[in-house]
């Protein structure tokens, strides 16, 4: 156990002063790895992390349990003290930026981190019986992109989000930042198997498949079919690789944005983000 200084805070439970940065209770918020914190041989006791007032509100209020806290000394009576009043029983572990940033490597996300156990995961059944529209991502490794699609899925409507397995974690903690919480608005799973696997899936449930992909036989995404579409999966593939032709030819459409100026493409997030808007359910 590292030394720290404790104390007893206005609605914030215990505060510790961080003395010693070797405390092993500190490892979660600097030295594991994605994976280690994911714990997937036990996943029961995976943990994520989220950066930010307002994520880890978001995340609070979508029913996830904080295990910790770590917060620049100077959010204990500013920003971070809704959230300290909202997780009183959980150890809050405090110091001067500089120190935490010695800790973490970079300086904190409006100065606060909360550790917290992951969600159960979802099966992709579970979602999919009243949804309209869902996003399928295949092999978008990047978490920037990932939490950038998420918020774009849960701002513009759509029902869900699955991925096919080799795809990042949403709750990757750069992924959770990007998407400001969103990924803990909108259900999501991952397929066991993809494409076939997960095809097979979607269209016991009734669903239509739209590949987005930068091929000479695509429809633009004004396209009217696809919108008309009671049920409709949009399928994005990995920046620059895309979608391979494989998983394309077994989609029910190919859909490409128009683009100007010789420009080839969008990012994967952005063309999503129109994607999303373009192909929304309408009543």
């Amino acid at each position: 156990m590292g030394k720290h200084t404790k104390r007893k805070g206005a609605n914030t439970g215990m505060v510790i002063r961080i003395q010693d940065l070797s405390a092993p209770e500190l490892d979660m918020f600097a030295r594991l790895t994605e994976a280690q914190l994911r714990n997937v041989k036990e996943p029961e006791k995976g943990i994520f992390i989220a950066e930010s007032p307002k994520v880890i509100n978001t995340a609070l209020d979508a029913g996830c349990q904080p295990l910790a806290l770590l917060m620049e000394q100077r959010h204990l009576e500013g920003d971070g003290a809704e959230i300290a009043a909202r997780c009183p029983q959980i150890p809050l572990y405090t110091g001067e930026r500089e120190l935490l940033r010695s800790l973490t490597g970079y300086t904190l996300t409006r100065g606060v981190l909360c550790a917290m156990r992951r969600p159960k995961p979802l099966p992709p059944q579970a979602l999919l019986p009243s949804a309209r529209r869902v996003a399928v991502l295949d092999g978008i490794m990047d978490a920037t992109n990932v939490g950038a699609i998420f918020r774009s899925a849960a701002a513009l409507g759509l029902d869900g989000v699955l991925l096919a397995p080799e795809c990042c974690d949403p709750l990757n903690r750069r992924a959770v930042r990007v998407s400001m919480g969103a990924v803990l608005q909108i259900p999501w799973a991952y397929f066991d198997a993809w494409p076939r696997g997960g095809l097979e899936l979607l269209r016991s449930a009734g669903f239509r498949a739209a590949a987005l992909a930068l091929s000479e036989n695509a429809l633009p995404i004004d396209y009217p079919d696809p919108a008309r579409e009671p049920r409709l999966a949009l399928v994005l593939g990995a920046e620059g690789d895309g979608l391979p032709s494989s998983t394309v030819a077994m989609c029910d459409y190919t859909l490409r944005i128009p683009m100007a100026r010789g420009v080839d493409s969008l990012n994967v997030s952005n063309a999503a983000a129109v994607a999303f808007w373009q192909l929304r359910a309408r009543e």
